[in-house]
């Protein structure tokens, strides 16, 4: 299949890009194109401009500074996964890139562009989310952070204007101590979540803080509120595992489709919640 025709323009500067994408309402930024070249060719996309950011100055490479590993647009997956540093500072987004689809594919995409694509079965969303991360845009106003809490709003749907670009990502460091856990089932490895969960136990004194996610099961990556709640009043016992993981079965919305029914992930996503957890539990950074 091809693509419907559009303006290709592959601006050197950020301001460039900006003023591109602010003058067309109907233009697209590409960034590794894993997710966009293929929405063009079935002609599920078809804007009329199309603004590659791959020349743009300043928008690759990964720092760590001020407590986050700072992961700009045009940072590929790969890249992020073998960064011997991110992994010291947050081993759970290695140890999450791993299922996101296949090493061609992270050699290609980019993190921040899946996050912008926003697929309610992706890993990295989940990840943004429990590690509340957020992410930085650019626009013809400025820029904004905006919390991945507020980020994602529906599968494929995000808060970021139109005219928005968006430059960053930013996944805070795990705290010393804490543990930490992704946890997912597909039909073959490298296939999108039919569900997934991530904890990070923080061990704090007297006080544990638990920090959960699931992606595959919603119209959206979500936080597991309750289920959090339950161990941080429970501690880590038989009966708080057991509630959570009956608590987590509420969190499922996801319709029956091909892959499962409703009911299977929200068996599912119960034991996952528990696997994580105890994994979590047996790791310290």
């Amino acid at each position: 299949m091809k693509p419907p025709p559009f303006e290709y323009c592959a601006p050197r500067s950020l301001k460039d890009a900006v003023e591109l994408l602010a003058a067309d309402p109907s233009a697209m930024v590409l960034a590794g194109g894993q997710s966009l070249i293929p929405a063009l060719n079935m002609r599920f996309a078809a804007p009329s401009r199309l603004i590659d950011i791959q020349h743009v100055e300043g928008l690759k490479g990964v720092v760590i500074e001020g407590g986050n590993i700072i992961v700009r647009a045009m940072t590929r997956h790969r890249e992020l996964e073998l960064n011997d540093e991110v992994f010291r500072a947050n081993p759970l987004i290695r140890e999450t890139m791993a299922h996101v689809a296949h090493v061609p594919i992270r050699n290609r995409g980019t993190v921040v562009g899946s996050l912008c694509h926003a697929d309610a079965a992706a890993e990295m969303p989940s990840i943004l989310l429990v590690t509340d991360g957020s992410v930085v845009t650019e626009s013809p106003r400025g820029r904004r952070e905006i919390p991945a809490a507020d980020f994602f709003q529906f599968h494929m749907t995000t808060s970021r204007e139109p005219d928005e670009i968006v430059v960053e990502a930013h996944f805070p460091v795990l705290p010393q101590g804490a543990g930490w856990a992704f946890e997912e089932f597909t039909r073959r490895h490298g296939d999108y979540a039919i569900a997934a969960v991530a904890a990070i136990v923080t061990r704090a004194g007297a006080t544990d803080v638990v920090s959960l996610s699931a992606c595959g099961v919603a119209s959206r990556p979500i936080r597991l509120t309750v289920c959090e709640q339950i161990f941080a009043a429970q501690g880590f016992t038989d009966a708080s595992f057991k509630a959570a993981g009956e608590a987590a079965k509420e969190y499922v919305t996801a319709p029956d489709d091909i892959h499962a029914t409703n009911d299977y992930r929200r068996d599912l996503l119960a034991s996952l919640v528990v696997r994580a957890v105890e994994k979590a539990l047996t790791r310290s950074r």
